[in-house]
């Protein structure tokens, strides 16, 4: 059975789990430890109340996962998103991430998000080539901002527009369930598929 990228839901917990934890134990990840799988739930819950987290899968094992969060609390900051993308460890560099980035950055238009942002925590040249091939552009370091496994880091923000801002006002986001069922969504899983 080939590789599919699909929308990931909450039972998809402790596979995500299994992707992220070790990144946990590494200054990529601020967290200091893994969360559980609980916590892991909740998290894909909340983030699919509004955004695509989406889960590649080859053979029923999870090789990587992408998603979109709210960039800041503030109004203004309504159309724009931060995206993550983490890969199994020992199915790096097969092209999951960036197959699963063209789906959620072709995705994200369609509800009407207009800016994508990204965090890279330095150094980490994997993740910063990656953002760059995928069309993000660096926009500032916040130095030392986070301590962790006994030194300062500092954190590369990446900005990738998806789309020309439209006309003042701009129209009301549309919810997640007004798109994953169209042609124009299944167009977009099926752009990061074909780089698999």
């Amino acid at each position: 059975m080939p590789p599919t990228i699909r929308l990931a839901t909450p039972d998809d917990a402790e596979q995500v789990r299994a992707i992220y934890a070790p990144y946990c134990d590494t200054p990529i990840s601020f967290e200091l430890g893994p969360p559980g799988v609980e916590e892991v739930r909740e998290r894909l819950a909340k983030v699919l109340a509004q955004y695509p987290w989406l889960l590649c899968e080859d053979g029923g094992e999870a090789l990587g996962y992408a998603y979109a969060s709210r960039h800041r609390e503030r109004a203004a900051y309504h159309w724009s998103v931060d995206t993550s993308v983490y890969v199994r460890q020992g199915r790096q560099r097969r092209g999951v991430g960036r197959a699963l980035y063209t789906s959620l950055l072709a995705l994200l238009p369609l509800q009407g998000f207009v800016s994508a942002f990204a965090g890279v925590t330095l150094p980490n040249p994997a993740s910063v080539g990656l953002h760059e091939a995928m069309g993000f552009q660096p926009v500032g370091v916040y130095n030392r901002v986070g301590f962790k496994s006994g030194a300062w880091h500092d954190v590369a923000w990446f900005q990738r527009p998806l789309q020309l801002p439209p006309g003042a006002p701009p129209p009301p986001l549309r919810a997640l369930d007004e798109v994953r069922h169209t042609a124009a969504w299944a167009e977009a899983l099926g752009g990061g598929l074909r780089l698999l």
